[in-house]
């Protein structure tokens, strides 16, 4: 694997942990103030920029097929557990794996 593919690796684990935590911040912080306390802005915020990191984190899934080469199925496993919470930080564990320098 080249510098190249291991930097475009970094970046889109990168991004994936950004958009873990922004769903976290999503479900954890924004929800409850709007439920409980009574205010809709905080996930009007927090929900949108969770979704331009989900649309990013996506895209840069599917660059990676082409990029780094990823397998097409482990990129759409990718997208795919990015909508649970705590997916990315469990799915990091397999892009380490394939970041990591033969021996």
């Amino acid at each position: 694997m080249t510098t190249r593919d291991l930097t475009f690796l970094k970046r889109l684990r990168l991004l994936a942990t950004a958009e873990g935590i922004s769903t976290l911040i999503l479900f954890g912080i924004a929800m409850p103030l709007k439920y409980f306390a009574g205010m809709p802005m905080a996930v009007r915020i927090a929900g949108s920029v969770h979704g331009f990191l989900f649309v990013c984190l996506a895209v840069m899934f599917v660059l990676a097929v082409k990029k780094v080469p990823l397998a097409s199925g482990l990129a759409v496993a990718g997208i795919i557990v990015s909508v649970f919470p705590f997916g990315p930080f469990v799915f990091d564990r397999r892009l380490a794996s394939i970041a990591e320098p033969e021996a």
